[in-house]
């Protein structure tokens, strides 16, 4: 399936950003799965099923496959018997960085008991808005 390259449709609820974004990566779920491919440099499906959250597999495998339709991140076959995939983030996925960052940011100021990452860390966050896929 080709990845989409222009902007997403429009959902059909409304036109606010906000919800847009939401409908797209709004999800329990969703964002974990990102940043774990991002952060964490998982891109098997054991490695994303491995994650503290445990993630149901249903779950994960509908979740990587909207991701995929969403051109957020592409599968890309590394062995055939049997069939298995590594994922990676498109630039469409990288961006999602800052978006991410802040939400670190927010929960450490707001959520008590929130882990907080290293400072370095979240410098080498800071220094670079752009991730590379």
């Amino acid at each position: 399936m080709p990845v989409p390259t222009a902007a997403l449709p429009l959902g059909e609820r409304s036109k606010c950003p906000v919800a847009n974004a939401l409908d797209v990566v709004g999800d329990r779920w969703t964002l974990l799965v990102v940043r774990d491919l991002l952060f964490f440099g998982k891109v098997r499906y054991n490695e994303l099923l491995g994650s503290s959250e445990r993630i149901p597999t249903n779950i994960l495998a509908d979740r990587l496959r909207r991701l995929q339709e969403s051109g957020i991140v592409e599968k890309k076959s590394y062995q055939t018997r049997p069939p298995r995939y590594e994922y990676r983030l498109t630039q469409r996925g990288a961006d999602l960085l800052p978006i991410l960052r802040e939400m670190i940011v927010w929960a450490n100021r707001h959520i008590a008991g929130t882990g907080k990452p290293p400072a370095a860390f979240l410098d080498r966050l800071s220094a670079g808005s752009k991730a590379s896929p």
